[in-house]
Parts: C-alpha cells; sequence; structure tokens
C-alpha cells in the first residue's frame, strides 16, 4: 500500500498573528503538489493583498465577503486594498457565501437554521478557517474561477488573517459532498474563551 506523509502545522495561537507562517506553508506545498491555484479568504483585504504580493506568479483569487455582510450596501475590502489586489495580479471575487444566503434570511427572520448553516456549524468543529476554505472553494467554483477536477489550495482564518490552508478539490455548491479536502496543512489548536489550550 502506498502512501504520502505531508507535515501540518498546528498554531498554539489563531488568528492573524499566523498570516505570514501560513502563506509560507501554502506557498511551499503548492509549488511542491504543481498546483497553480490558490484561493484567499479576506475581510477589509489586508490578507488579501499579502497573500496576492506573496503568491505572485500564481492564480490567486481573493475571496471577500459579500457587499451588505455587515451592514446594508457596505462592502468591507477598502478600495486601497482592491487596487492593491488587482495590481498584484490576483482577482477578487464578491458573491453570495454559499453557507449563508437565504438560509441566514429565514434563520433572522423565523429563528430557526436551515441545512447550509448546520453544515457551517459542523465543519466549524476542524475550525472557523476549515468552514471558510470549504465555503470559498465552492463560491469559486460556481463562479468560473477554479475547475472541479483540479485540487486548489485554500487559505483562511479565524475572525482576521490567515490561520489555515489546506489542499482541497472544488466543486458546485450543487455538488458539495463531492468536496474533498486532500490536505491539512495548517490551522490553529483552538484557545478557550479563557485562554486555555483545549
Amino acid at each position: 500500500m502506498s502512501e504520502i506523509t505531508v507535515q501540518s502545522v498546528y498554531f498554539e495561537k489563531q488568528g492573524r498573528s499566523n498570516t505570514e507562517r501560513t502563506l509560507q506553508i501554502a506557498r511551499a506545498r503548492a509549488e511542491e503538489l504543481g498546483i497553480r491555484t490558490v484561493l484567499v479568504a479576506t475581510t477589509s483585504g489586508a490578507t488579501g493583498v499579502r497573500a496576492a504580493q506573496e503568491l505572485q506568479g500564481f492564480n490567486v483569487v481573493v475571496v471577500t465577503h459579500s457587499t451588505g455582510f455587515s451592514e446594508p450596501n457596505h462592502q468591507e475590502l477598502t478600495p486601497e486594498n482592491r487596487r492593491a489586489i488587482e495590481a498584484a495580479g490576483a482577482k477578487i471575487l464578491t458573491c453570495q457565501h454559499a453557507f449563508g444566503g437565504v438560509g441566514r434570511a429565514v434563520r433572522k427572520k423565523l429563528g430557526t437554521y436551515e441545512l447550509e448553516e448546520i453544515i457551517a456549524y459542523t465543519l466549524r468543529i476542524f475550525g472557523e478557517g476549515m468552514k471558510v476554505a470549504c465555503e470559498m472553494a465552492m463560491m469559486a467554483a460556481d463562479a468560473g474561477l477554479v475547475r472541479t477536477d483540479e485540487p486548489v489550495i485554500a487559505i483562511a482564518g479565524t475572525g482576521r488573517g490567515a490561520d489555515t490552508a489546506v489542499v482541497l478539490r472544488p466543486t458546485n455548491a450543487q455538488t458539495f459532498f463531492d468536496m474533498r479536502i486532500m490536505e491539512i496543512l495548517c490551522k490553529p489548536r483552538f484557545a478557550s474563551p479563557k485562554g486555555k489550550m483545549v
């Protein structure tokens, strides 16, 4: 039986302090595997800018929050960061969140959870970054920015910054259960609200 040994890094703390290391890990593994496409989650765009700069030469797709996510008619990606991401040669994807569209409206209006939010909560047992990595892979596939028959690196985080990177094979939202997480490159070991390691 053949096997592949891949190093996984587990951060003691979650969040933006891991961004540089996460990008380094992702770049090194993409180069080893010959993966050309990297998805990166961003809110204000700071992580997207850093990733677009660090991952020059790759097909970088920076995935933002949907417009109206935090407040009506507001896009959290700043105009300055948008320009910097595009100047570095990366693409930007802004669309409905795969795990938070109409189902979230049902929860807010009627007080009951819908299927996609249950899936999101289930993925969060691996960490917020894992949920976001899967979500943005579907969003990018639905937008035609990634292929569903080629692996990509997906980089996401907990709150701000990047602390999670995985190799996965994307799929469209309508075929969600065909997605395959192939390798976990890095993720945080979560601290409890009191700061003790779990």
